[in-house]
């Protein structure tokens, strides 16, 4: 979940889209990515193949 959270900001995702496709707060994504949250997981080299386009 993290690697694709990662992938999916740096792709321009909003972090509603991506909170949606993972039925999270929203919050969590913004752990995710200022930090707090798994810091040393690189983002994933691909996004799923069901993640919703942009």
């Amino acid at each position: 979940m993290v690697p694709v959270i990662k992938l999916a900001r740096s792709q321009r995702y909003n972090y509603a889209r991506i909170a949606s496709y993972y039925q999270i707060n929203q919050g969590r994504i913004a752990d995710v990515m200022k930090g707090r949250l798994f810091p040393e997981i690189p983002p994933a080299g691909n996004l799923p193949p069901d993640f919703p386009t942009a």
